[in-house]
């Protein structure tokens, strides 16, 4: 599924295009400016793009260019006059992003150097401040196997992108010098940054590319599970890439125990972030949060754990099944079985969980027939909630919406009566137990990679949206 080789596109399949493309899959990651930067910095940053600026050879550059505007032996008198020339300062600004007229996005990334220029006309060193901006466009291309990668085009710059000037005020002969090593540094510069610093962008490029896309793939824990995902396709939204992702769950072996369907289309709220925004699917969600929940029973001597509550459970089968309080003793046995993991309803900053229950009640710890077996359709409120880089979801209250009498060894009666003390029964024995096998969460390190602590997370129409901070 992963994909090996370093200059994989920029996470799957990209499409340049102005539109939002339908997504296809269960998920959709959009990264914006912000992370993109984030990343790329850092990858130039590992590349030592920063050394590579001040060990720019400004000197041996000008000395060998052919455009130095002095000719015959005025070169050689006025090389004589420079003692050393060198970056004492570098740095990266914050990079741009852009579309092109084309379509495609373009990176501008400023360089800002302070050279110091040691001359024997004065003890005092000379300072020059240079500014070069490196423009460069993401294409993609597609292979002979018709898998498409994002390469970057060639570094670029213009006049109107370079900018030299002194940071001090200097006598007339020492300025005299220095813009001529201006006037000398202004056609070398470009040229120089070309050959030493575009490699530098390019190789961080590919390593970015390449991280990126292997976080968006890693394999999420959950529970003794993995869910997995797969780039279908991508596409650039403004200055936006969104990826389309499939979704698989998977066991601790690697086998695959869920492949969710494409028959139900992701919809994709409006596209306006500068990080980043993950969007999961409802039947996603549901797969995540049922793979922690599986089905279970619980059984609990009431009288002995719930005593309140077996005398309220006494007090309504007085008035709704005689036969059946009768039998009751101490040692009386709740069964709580869960038929099928919850089903959870994703709406506009809500969550509806609603299980299938079944509920039965025996008259002592020895009875291996129950009084009588109900059938629940309860209700609770989901919240979804993140503390650092995981993603925790918590069950809040719980009603018993709809009760069906499945089977009775006491006779026929009405169970809707019942209502109020099975919904106290449920939250005080099978809530805290979901909500204890939910305790520990689901990490998001994809988000940390990204360079962000926080995130935050809403529901919305048929989907999750975790987005940063």
């Amino acid at each position: 599924m992963f994909q090996p080789w370093g200059l994989a596109l920029l996470l799957g399949l990209l499409i340049i295009s102005s539109a939002q493309a339908t997504p296809s899959g269960q998920a959709v990651l959009n990264i914006g400016p912000e992370v993109f930067n984030k990343v790329f910095f850092q990858e130039l940053i590992n590349q030592d793009a920063v050394q590579v600026l001040k060990d720019l050879p400004l000197y041996e550059a000008m000395r060998n260019t052919n455009s130095i505007p002095l000719i015959g032996g005025l070169i050689r008198s006025f090389l004589k006059q420079i003692i050393w020339l060198k970056v004492t300062e570098a740095n990266i600004p914050q990079l741009a992003f852009t579309l092109s007229k084309e379509g495609h996005l373009q990176i501008r990334i400023p360089l800002d150097m302070v050279a110091g220029l040691n001359t024997i006309l004065t003890k005092k060193l000379v300072q020059l401040h240079m500014e070069i901006d490196v423009i460069t466009e993401v294409h993609t291309k597609t292979d002979y196997e018709g898998n498409s990668y994002l390469v970057l085009g060639k570094c670029t710059n213009s006049p109107n992108n370079l900018r030299i000037s002194l940071l001090q005020k200097l006598s007339f002969g020492v300025s005299f010098l220095a813009n001529k090593v201006i006037d000398c540094l202004m056609p070398t510069l470009p040229s120089l940054v070309k050959k030493e610093v575009c490699p530098v962008i390019e190789n961080a490029f590919k390593n970015m590319t390449s991280k990126i896309y292997t976080w968006s793939t890693l394999p999420v824990p959950i529970g003794s599970n993995f869910l997995s995902f797969e780039v279908l396709s991508s596409s650039n939204v403004d200055s936006i890439f969104e990826l389309d992702l499939n979704a698989k769950l998977q066991n601790s072996s690697g086998n695959v125990i869920k492949v969710f369907s494409d028959t139900s289309s992701l919809t994709m709220p409006k596209s306006d972030v500068s990080g980043f925004s993950f969007i999961v699917r409802q039947d996603v969600v549901n797969a995540i949060i049922g793979n922690m929940l599986p089905v279970e029973e619980l059984t609990v001597l009431l009288d002995s754990v719930l005593p309140e509550l077996a005398r309220e459970l006494k007090s309504v089968l007085d008035k709704v099944n005689t036969k059946a309080s009768v039998q009751l003793e101490p040692t009386q046995i709740v069964k709580i079985f869960t038929q099928e993991p919850p089903d959870i309803t994703l709406k506009p900053g809500s969550a509806t969980v609603a299980q299938m229950i079944v509920f039965e009640v025996f008259a002592t710890n020895h009875a291996t027939r129950p009084l009588f077996t109900l059938g629940i359709e309860a209700t609770s409120e989901g919240q979804f909630y993140t503390e650092g880089n995981r993603l925790f979801f918590n069950l809040k209250g719980i009603s018993s919406e709809r009760i069906h009498l499945m089977n009775s060894g006491t006779g026929l009666f009405s169970p809707e009566l019942m209502g109020k003390v099975i919904s106290e029964i449920l939250f005080a024995v099978l809530l805290p137990n979901q909500n204890g096998l939910l305790r520990n969460g689901i990490p998001l390190s994809i988000f940390k990679n990204f360079g962000y602590t926080e995130t935050k997370v809403i529901p919305i129409e048929g989907a999750l949206s975790i987005t940063s901070s």
